[in-house]
């Protein structure tokens, strides 16, 4: 049985919570036990990040939902080896981006489909709906393009700390590079990005 089926995006949106990390070494506890709700509620919490680690990777919405399904099969065959000890949210991350670099190098060039015109918003259906007007539209639509222009270990880092959450150290841990490294590209991401909204919010470079 796959261990995903169950884990429905009603659920996810329905239950998703935050749970301090002595509540997830409970739920992992349960899980390895065979307890399968307490493995759904793992995936409930960690679904979204994982999708849009796995969407900034590979800027497909078809291949970032296969990467998710494989990594919550991938933690339930690991799950006796997970440490409660460490950063779980770290480890599993650790897991998508594996899981997307194997997909790309095997995948690329004979699959190259892009959604780079759609916004996250649009991307992520957790994400707020924000304003709805069609200035707010239009605003969501630059900052979708100006986020494509970004190179990829800019846009990478930009969407892990604003969309994931995760901090400087967290997102070093996962890309394997330095906590200065990672100041310095979102530093530029900023940077650029206002540069390249400066036009529609009236900002000079």
């Amino acid at each position: 049985m796959n261990p995903v089926a169950g884990a429905t995006y009603s659920a996810v949106m329905e239950s998703r919570q935050v749970l301090h990390h002595d509540d997830i070494i409970r739920l992992l506890e349960k899980a390895r036990s065979g307890d399968r709700q307490a493995f759904k509620a793992l995936i409930v919490l960690h679904q979204q990040k994982v999708y849009l680690l796995a969407y900034s990777l590979l800027r497909n919405r078809e291949d970032a939902t296969d990467i998710v399904q494989e990594t919550f099969i991938r933690l339930f065959e690991k799950l006796e080896a997970c440490d409660p000890r460490k950063n779980f949210q770290g480890w599993l991350l650790q897991i998508t981006k594996n899981l997307c670099i194997d997909y790309y190098r095997k995948n690329y060039g004979r699959r190259r489909e892009s959604e780079s015109g759609r916004s996250l918003e649009e991307i992520n259906p957790a994400a707020p709906p924000g304003d709805s007007s069609p200035a707010g539209f239009d605003l969501r639509q630059a900052f979708s393009r100006a986020l494509d222009r970004l190179g990829e270990r800019q846009r990478l880092v930009f969407v892990m700390k604003h969309y994931n959450g995760l901090d400087y150290r967290e997102i070093a841990q996962i890309l394997d590079i330095s906590i200065g490294t990672v100041k310095s590209l979102h530093f530029k991401a900023v940077r650029n990005l206002r540069v390249l909204l400066g036009p529609q919010l009236g900002m000079k470079p």
